[in-house]
C-alpha cells in the first residue's frame, strides 16, 4: 500500500503543543501554563452563552454582523474593516494562505508566537527569525531580515513568552522601513493589559495605510479561550482577500454572542486588569527576592530565568508539579533555562512563590 504524500515541508513542521492541564497522580491542579485569565469570563458573557443551548441546530451568522458592529462601536473603527476568526490562530493561517506561497519568506521576532513558522511552513514558505535584544523585538534586526522574498512580517506586541513590547515610535519606524508590498501584521493579543504611555496596539497605522493589519483576541483578558474568538482590523483590500479564504461559518454562534456581551462589561474588564496589575508586580518582586530573574512584563505572564540553567528548571518544574502547579517550559522557544508563569489567583500565586522559595533554598 502507498500512503498519500503531504506537500513538501509539511513533515518538517513541529506540531504546536498547548500548555498542559493535568499532572499524573495529582487530584487538584492549577493550570498556569496558557496565559488564561484567573478571573474567568464576564458573567454577562456566560449568561448569553447559556441561553444559546436551545439554538444549537441553527447555523451562526456567517457575516458576524452583531459582533463586528460591537467591535466597531467599541474602538471607533469602520465595521467593514473588521474580520472575525476562530481564534487568532485561524487568522494567522488565513493570512499565510492568502499572501504566502512556495519560495516566499515570512519574518518574525526570535521569541515570537510558534504559530507563525507553523502557518508559514504549511504554505511551503520559509520562516525567517530576527534576533531580539534583551528579550525585546529589535526593529533593526527585523528590517535586516527582510529580502525581496519577504511577503509578511509578524510582530507580537506585547510579545509572548517574554512580556516585553516595543514603543509606538519603534512600531512606526518598523512599518516605514519595510518595503512596499510587505504586509505587517501586529499581533496585539495582550494589548488590554498594557498601560504604558508609549505603547500602541498599531491600530492607527491601519487607518493610515493599506499594508498593515492588527490581530486581537477574546482568549486572554476576556476569558473566552474555550470559544476560540479572534478578530482583525485591516484595510479594505486585506479584508476583501481574507473574506475570500475564510470559511463561511468560521465563528460559532456562542462565540459571537459571548464576545459581544463581554465587550459591554467594562467593569469586569477593569477588575481583571486591576488584579493582573497588582499580582504582576507582587509576584515579580517575590521571585526576584528568591534569586529568580524575571523579565519585566506588561502582559499577564512572567518569563523566569533560573540561575542554575536547564537542570535547575527541571527540578523546579518537578517541585511545582508535586504541588499541582503547572507552568510552561520554554525549551521549544530556545529558552531551556526558563519557565513561564501565567498570573493566577492570589492563592495560586502564593502557592507558586512558596513552592519556588522552598526549592531555591534547597
Amino acid at each position: 500500500m502507498t500512503a498519500p504524500k503531504p506537500q513538501p515541508g509539511i513533515l518538517d513542521i513541529a506540531p504546536y503543543k498547548g500548555g498542559e492541564a493535568a499532572v499524573p497522580g495529582v487530584a487538584r491542579v492549577h493550570k498556569l501554563s496558557s496565559n488564561e485569565t484567573p478571573m474567568g469570563p464576564s458573567p454577562k458573557a456566560m449568561a448569553v452563552f447559556q441561553k444559546l443551548a436551545t439554538e444549537l441546530h441553527r447555523y451562526p451568522d456567517g457575516g458576524v454582523e452583531t459582533l463586528r458592529e460591537a467591535l466597531a462601536a467599541q474602538y471607533g473603527i469602520p465595521v467593514d474593516n473588521i474580520v472575525c476568526s476562530n481564534g487568532s490562530d485561524e487568522m494567522i493561517s488565513l493570512i499565510c494562505a492568502a499572501y504566502v506561497g512556495a519560495g516566499d519568506e515570512v519574518v518574525y521576532s526570535q521569541y515570537g508566537f510558534m504559530m507563525y513558522p507553523i502557518a508559514t511552513m504549511a504554505r511551503g514558505a520559509t520562516p525567517v527569525v530576527a534576533k531580539e535584544k534583551n528579550f525585546t523585538a529589535d526593529v533593526d534586526a527585523l528590517l535586516a531580515a527582510v529580502t525581496p522574498k519577504t511577503r509578511v512580517v509578524f510582530l507580537t506586541n506585547p510579545n509572548n513568552p517574554t512580556g516585553t513590547y516595543i514603543s509606538a515610535s519603534e512600531l512606526r519606524r518598523l512599518r516605514e522601513g519595510l518595503p512596499a508590498g510587505v504586509l505587517l501584521v501586529v499581533d496585539a493579543a495582550y494589548a488590554e493589559y498594557v498601560s504604558r504611555n508609549d505603547y500602541s496596539n498599531g491600530m492607527e497605522l491601519v487607518a493610515e495605510r493599506d499594508d498593515t493589519m492588527v490581530l486581537r483576541t477574546f482568549s486572554k483578558i476576556y476569558g473566552l479561550a474555550a470559544l476560540r474568538l479572534g478578530w482583525a482590523y485591516a484595510p479594505a483590500n486585506v479584508v476583501a482577500v481574507l473574506n475570500r479564504v475564510r470559511g463561511p461559518f468560521n465563528v460559532n454562534a456562542a462565540a459571537q454572542a459571548a464576545g459581544a456581551a463581554a465587550l459591554q462589561d467594562t467593569a469586569w474588564l477593569d477588575k481583571s486588569r486591576a488584579h493582573n496589575d497588582a499580582e504582576l508586580a507582587r509576584v515579580s518582586a517575590a521571585l526576584r527576592g528568591i534569586g529568580i530573574e524575571v523579565v519585566p512584563s506588561v502582559a499577564n505572564f512572567l518569563l523566569m530565568h533560573f540561575p542554575g540553567g536547564a537542570e535547575q528548571v527541571k527540578g523546579a518544574d518537578a517541585a511545582l508539579r508535586r504541588k499541582g502547579l503547572i507552568l510552561r517550559g520554554m525549551g521549544g522557544y530556545g529558552l531551556p533555562d526558563c519557565l513561564r508563569l501565567s498570573i493566577g489567583t492570589v492563592e495560586e500565586d502564593d502557592m507558586v512563590i512558596a513552592a519556588l522559595t522552598a526549592f531555591m533554598k534547597g
